[in-house]
């Protein structure tokens, strides 16, 4: 399998930290946001194929404009209480996959879907 870049940003910077550990041991470059406004440019600068993104302090809509800007990015959403109303919805604007912010859950989501993009 090829080099995957991930960017990470998570609201909660323990949560974020300990995603940055465990996903860097799965895959090539890991970069955490530390700040929302710092979403795009990392996405950019660090040619991002999967954005994990914390779903609880998102706006609106928020999914729907990243996966505009970015139709190549891979985004898998985070909650720690998602019923099915917000993950059909994350799904209908361009997300992957929603899990809860664990890190054995995320790093199986971004796996399954790299997998299912590369076949």
């Amino acid at each position: 399998m090829e080099a995957i870049n991930l960017v990470v940003y998570q609201n909660d910077p323990g949560t974020a930290q300990s995603l940055v550990v465990s996903l860097s041991q799965h895959f090539g470059s890991v970069k955490l946001a530390h700040e929302y406004e710092e979403l795009r440019p990392a996405i950019t600068r660090n040619h991002a194929d999967v954005l994990v993104f914390d779903l609880e302090t998102s706006r609106s809509g928020e999914i729907g404009r990243l996966h505009q800007e970015f139709p190549s990015l891979t985004i898998v959403g985070t909650h720690r209480l998602a019923d099915d109303k917000l993950w059909t919805e994350a799904l209908d604007q361009g997300a992957a996959d929603l899990c809860e912010p664990r890190n054995d859950e995320v790093v199986r989501s971004v796996l399954r879907e790299r997998l299912q993009h590369a076949a």
